[in-house]
């Protein structure tokens, strides 16, 4: 088994307590690596969800466990609620079991630049009258996140790997494209008011590095959709994993001539999640 060596690793929209939620590829991934700060950037857990009904599984709690060792054992672990998980803003300030839990953080990575981190959820005002926020809010989305666990379930019984038919829509509606847009910009906006030189962020669902106006913006995606996570390597370039039957560099702040250390050893061995 390779093992993954970072900086630092953001995840985001785990959305635990959830059918939908991919606590198993999630695991294999926080198992293979090995990094100095984990940031957990919202939606951690889907307590809207959980009000109506709770799914829970030993891989999530596998997962919860796995973040508590790594607290336990020097990984500096900041835990940002999102609007899922909103009431453990109330707990700000505090730390659980070597978690710290904060409304947002400042990163600086290993070369000296400063990026703001926070959920994302702030900027709905911005983009609440798009037609995919709608969605989002009714049970449209959820019944698109099932067409995704369904098809899935079709592809694995075929032996194909994991696909996600819901992010593969959003991209080709005309009104989600938009609303990523909106809300990307909203992000870089932020930035450069707070002069910072980059944003990290999740909340929608759609994973990405980019500059915008001088700002890198960086989305960490989710664990229902992508499955995707944002990492820092040791020259504090930021790159996009994915991370599922296979785990591939989904994208880097520019042309990457050396992977993260342990990435090609883990692509090679991909495909053998945690029991």
């Amino acid at each position: 088994m390779g093992t993954l060596r970072c900086r630092s690793v953001f995840i985001s929209d785990v959305h635990l307590g959830t059918r939908e939620c991919r606590a198993d590829y999630l695991l294999d991934f926080l198992n293979k690596v090995r990094c100095e700060h984990l940031y957990l950037v919202g939606d951690i857990f889907d307590l809207w969800s959980m009000r109506r009904t709770v799914y829970w599984t030993a891989h999530q709690s596998a997962v919860m466990q796995r973040i508590l060792h790594m607290a336990r054992n020097g990984v500096r672990v900041t835990y940002i609620p999102g609007n899922h998980d909103e009431c453990l803003r109330d707990f700000a300030g505090s730390e659980f079991y070597g978690v710290q839990v904060r409304l947002n953080a400042e990163h600086v990575s290993a070369d000296g630049r400063r990026f703001f981190v926070s959920h994302g959820d702030e900027f709905d005002g911005d983009v609440r009258h798009n037609a995919l926020l709608k969605a989002v809010g009714d049970g449209a989305y959820q019944m698109l996140l099932k067409g995704n666990r369904v098809y899935n379930a079709w592809r694995h019984r075929r032996g194909h790997g994991y696909w996600s038919l819901s992010a593969w829509l959003k991209t080709r509606v005309g009104n989600a494209r938009a609303y990523i847009r909106k809300f990307e910009e909203a992000a870089a906006r932020e930035a450069l008011r707070g002069g910072y030189d980059g944003y990290i962020c999740g909340h929608i669902h759609k994973a990405g590095i980019e500059q915008i106006d001088g700002v890198l913006y960086c989305n960490d995606g989710d664990w229902v959709e992508h499955c995707t996570t944002l990492v820092e390597d040791f020259s504090g370039t930021m790159q996009l994993l994915h991370w599922s039957d296979h785990c591939r560099l989904e994208a880097s702040e520019g042309s990457l001539e050396v992977p993260i250390p342990g990435l090609l050893e883990v692509m090679a061995g991909a495909g053998s999640k945690a029991a």
